[in-house]
């Protein structure tokens, strides 16, 4: 299979890209670095001649927070993603594997031990202010137990980035409808390992983290350290590309599945995991916040697991002492096909 890799020498797509070729498949990378923008009509369809199948990673990643960058997001994500599927449809390609996220749900599955699952709001800065971090029932105010967060639960995109991920599986729901073609978005959780950019926030603080490391300097967690995320090895998202690549999926429609370890662990875990294998500092806990911040957001990930046979294979103890190990945005990119 000849697959179109947008962000193909990026973080996530870089290891996409080399899953693939091991595989057997054939890697063309369509990449920014490159100097091919996949908001350029005439650059995307000149990449798709003889390409079976797109794997749609390109994007510009982060908080988005306010609505300084909003023209820049919804132009990369969304403008980039209309450009690619109409390009698509023009060329008769029926397959495509997203890059979706978590941030679609905003806050993750909460239980109330009276009223059942509820929907928290988002935190007030009084109660932050307060070291008040965990969210509270809407109804009756009482403490709530954090679960996992599965595909059914409605979205709530909190900030400009989370919007423009939502808008995108908008956009390939449409186009599959359209073609009677093969949309898969995989939403990712917290994706980390080796190649990962320097101080970037789309896995949250596990850069960070390394990068205080690197410097002799002690993590800096915020709230108290008990956020709750799921961590997944880059390695295990580029294995559920390719296994999403390879599978008979729905055609006509989307099929939006959660791609996480489905192992919770708190950010304060991941700062001292991060530490001890690094030899650096214990991480501290300043009790700090930013404002729109959700407390717990982690993912059931059993359909992926039962429908694609697939689950994440790189235990948390050992990811992070190769996390902890690897500089920050290494080169590599054997096998791969560049556009012409």
């Amino acid at each position: 299979m000849r697959v179109l890799v947008t962000g193909g020498a990026g973080f996530i797509g870089s290891h996409i890209v080399e899953a693939l070729t091991a595989r057997g498949h054939e890697a063309v990378v369509f990449d920014l670095r490159d100097g091919m923008d996949v908001r350029d009509t005439q650059a995307v369809a000149a990449a798709l001649p003889g390409v079976d199948a797109v794997c749609h990673q390109a994007a510009m990643v982060g908080l988005g927070n306010g609505l300084a960058d909003v023209v820049d997001y919804v132009s990369h994500n969304d403008l980039g993603t209309a450009v690619l599927l109409s390009a698509m449809a023009d060329a008769g390609i029926g397959r495509l594997v997203l890059a979706g996220s978590m941030v679609v749900y905003g806050e993750g599955a909460y239980r109330c031990a009276r009223h059942g699952e509820v929907r928290p709001g988002p935190r007030t800065a009084a109660d932050l202010d307060a070291g008040r971090f965990e969210p509270r029932c809407p109804r009756c105010g009482e403490a709530l137990t954090p679960g996992l967060v599965t595909e059914d639960a409605p979205a709530d995109p909190r900030n400009v980035y989370a919007s423009t991920k939502l808008a995108q599986e908008h956009l390939a729901s449409a186009w599959a409808r359209s073609t009677d073609g093969s949309a898969v978005s995989l939403r990712y959780h917290n994706v980390y390992g080796p190649r990962m950019p320097r101080d970037t926030p789309y896995a949250g603080v596990a850069s960070f983290f390394r990068s205080a490391l690197a410097r002799g300097e002690a993590p800096r967690v915020f709230e108290d350290g008990g956020q709750r995320r799921d961590f997944v090895h880059v390695r295990d998202i580029a294995a559920a590309n390719v296994a999403a690549l390879e599978a008979e999926t729905p055609r006509g429609a989307l099929t939006a599945r959660n791609a996480g370890s489905g192992e919770p662990r708190t950010v304060g875990e991941m700062a001292r995991a991060l530490a001890s294998a690094h030899g650096g500092p214990e991480p501290r806990v300043t009790g700090e916040y930013r404002l729109g911040d959700v407390r717990h957001i982690t993912a059931d990930s059993s359909r992926l697991r039962a429908e694609l046979g697939w689950k994440a294979e790189v235990p948390f103890e050992a990811g992070m002492r190769e996390f902890a190990g690897a500089g920050p945005g290494e080169e590599r990119r054997p096998g791969d096909v560049r556009v012409p």
